[in-house]
Parts: C-alpha cells; structure tokens; sequence
C-alpha cells in the first residue's frame, strides 16, 4: 500500500507508533497494513480504525503485539502523500485491540481501534475554578497542559464578550477538560477540534468559529461526464432545521424580564447561500433569566448560528480521479449540481477508506443557504 498510483502521481503512505512520540513503523507493519478508515468531523473527536494481516510466523503476531507495541493509549501518526503533497491525516491513540483468527490463508487479521489526540483530556474528570477568566482565557489555561504533546492551541476570542465578575459569578469546571472545553465552545457559537499535523507528533487544538472564509479546496465536479471528480452527490433542504431562538434576561432588582434581540449570525455564519433559508421553528432557551446579559446574548448567538444550516450534502469521491485531498473543516465549491446547489459549501466531516489500491473519500457538506453567491466557483 506504500506505492499506489493516483493520478499523475503516487500515494505514499507511512504509519507512525509509539508510547508519547511516535516513531516511523517497522517496514514489515506497512506491508501489513490492509486497511485504514479515519473520520473527521467538525466539532467532534476524529476516530480510526487499521487492520494489519497476521500472517503466521510474522513480526506482528510473534514480537509486536506480545511486546505491546498496540496497547491501549500508544500514539499513532498516519500520515499520506498525494501529487507530492504531504498531510497528516491522522495522530491519535490506540483504544482497542482486536484479533481475528480464522482457518483461512491469509483471513487472521488484527484491527486496532483509537480515536485523535483530544481522547488525553477526556481521560479523568476534575473540577476547577476560573475566577476571573473569560471564556478563551480558560480554554487557553486548560490546553496548555496538553504542550507535551505537541499540541498547539489556535485560540478565536468569543463574538460577544463575557467580562469575568468575580463578585457576581466565577467559572467552575466539573468533567472532564475535553467536556468543558466544548461547553464552552457550545454556549459561543464555536467548535473545538484537532487538526493533525503539519508534521508527524504535532497538531494544533482550534476553538473558534467554523471557519467559512478563505480560499476554496479544489471543487467537486458532479455530472460534467469527463470531468466529474465525484462518484456521488447528494442534496438535502430540511426545512424544520433551521431554529428562530429567543431569550429573555432577568434584571435582579426589579426582576422585570426583556426579551433579547435577534442576534445577527454573519459574524459566525458567513452565507455561503444567495437565498437564505426562513426559521420555521421558534423556540425559547432555557435558564437565560438568571444569567448575565453578555451571557445570554452569546448563547443566543450560538442557537441562531449552529441551526443555520438547512442544507446539507453528501457523496464519495475517489481520490485517484480527483486528484487531491478533500480536507474536512474547509470550504469547497461544487459544479454539476445545477443553479440551486452550486456554489460554496462548508465541508462538514469526512471519512478515509484507504485499501490496497484504492483511497476513497466519503464526506459531508453544509450551508445555510440556496443558490451560489457567486457565478464562478474555483475549478
């Protein structure tokens, strides 16, 4: 699988391992190497699984795994290069081991099972107290213990700022780093996740917001004959997704209540869409009363903004053909689609499937909005 052509060049593919650093593999682990299966997604942990071949009398099944070189929480780094293009698809730790014998040549199979870097921070719960620290302050505070890693944080302060007032109401923290991270993260509209790389044994930790401006990835070319670079594509427009939140603070003196304004979500959700999509469903957030009107506001924020996206996408597309890797957490532009679903969309998550000979990917698209902003999309 090192070696397989794609395009007008090779994929190369190489797999690291070790206890805190990982370390090129042995060559006998590559050759072994079946399959590997890693998923990204923005605002979650991404997962991966890899099945080596056990064959009789090999390295893995007499030295490797007695010794344990997969044992649960040893780090692991893959990294692909497509065209020349180095990326690190993968730097996570090892969760799960699984054998499967069987009386059949070449069917023994072993199939590690680990999720990204971030599983470190979800490992022990605590509790902790932030006194005067906003929001990104405390995010800020808690990666910092995750240095030794090679982890490096991309911190976005919050839209809407929360001054820390010690005297009226202190930050505290129960669960996990990992689960307060993404409250955090949740209660600003934002979403938090490891992005490997650039190099093997680093990788930066970004809380901010989906980042829906920049350049666009190559587009995914859809019913254009020749120069399509999807196998698939399919479009969705939910229209009960789309949420119209309120919210109402309480002054404490005069305990008379005043319901908020509607937030404008741009500063979060950029419109990838020229027709925005109308909110069907208004609903009221709970428990804003007690809290303080910055507090309020930002959550408020989030709702609106999180539940912008109506419409969604989603497809396959193999590599070989396209030529590229569709990065998840970016923008891409899509062709073929027609006037309604063209245009700009925020790559929401994608999914790996590399087998000897085949690297394919699945992924998923979102925006807010019908028709392209623009009449040009990046080819």
């Amino acid at each position: 699988m090192a070696d397989e052509p794609v395009g007008q060049g090779p994929i190369h593919a190489a797999l690291y391992l070790g206890p805190k650093l990982a370390r090129p593999a042995p060559p006998e682990l590559m050759e072994a190497l079946l399959s590997a299966q890693i998923t990204s997604t923005a605002g979650e942990r991404s997962g991966f699984q890899l099945a080596f071949d056990l064959t009789k009398g090999g390295a893995i099944i007499k030295r490797l795994l007695p010794e344990g070189y997969f044992d649960p929480k040893t780090r692991v780094v893959l990294t692909v290069s497509v065209k020349g293009t180095p990326a690190v698809l993968l730097d996570g730790l090892i969760v799960r081991q699984e054998v499967g014998a069987s009386n059949q040549p070449g069917q023994t199979t072993l199939t590690i099972t680990g999720e990204d870097v971030t599983l470190l921070m979800d490992l022990e719960e605590r509790t902790d107290r932030y006194p005067n620290l906003r929001p990104w302050q405390r995010v800020e505070r808690i990666l910092s213990k995750y240095a030794d890693y090679g982890i490096q944080p991309m911190i976005v302060q919050e839209q809407i700022e929360q001054p820390p007032r010690e005297r009226l109401r202190v930050g505290y923290q129960t669960g996990t780093d990992l689960e307060y991270v993404n409250d955090l993260a949740r209660a600003n509209g934002y979403t938090f996740y490891l992005e490997p790389g650039p190099t093997p044994n680093r990788s930066t930790a970004y809380w901010g917001p989906e980042k829906r401006v920049g350049l666009r990835q190559h587009a995914l070319n859809v019913n254009m004959d020749a120069n399509s670079t999807v196998d698939q594509l399919t479009f969705a427009y939910d229209g009960t997704a789309r949420e119209e939140p309120m919210a109402r603070v309480q002054d404490p003196g005069t305990r008379v209540s005043t319901l908020l304004p509607q937030p404008d979500i741009e500063p979060l959700r950029p419109p990838l869409g020229r027709r925005a999509t109308p909110a069907l469903k208004r609903k009221t957030l709970p428990g804003t009363a007690k809290k303080e009107t910055e507090q309020a506001s930002a959550e408020l924020l989030a709702r609106a903004a999180t539940s912008a996206d109506a419409i969604s996408g989603s497809g396959s597309l193999d590599v070989n053909r396209h030529g590229y890797l569709l990065r998840p957490r970016e923008l891409v532009g899509v062709r073929g689609a027609g006037v309604t679903y063209d245009g700009d969309y925020y790559v929401k998550s994608v999914t790996h499937n590399l087998r000897v000979g085949s690297y394919q990917q699945n992924f998923t698209l979102t925006r807010e909005g019908l028709i392209a902003m623009s009449d040009r999309v990046r080819p």
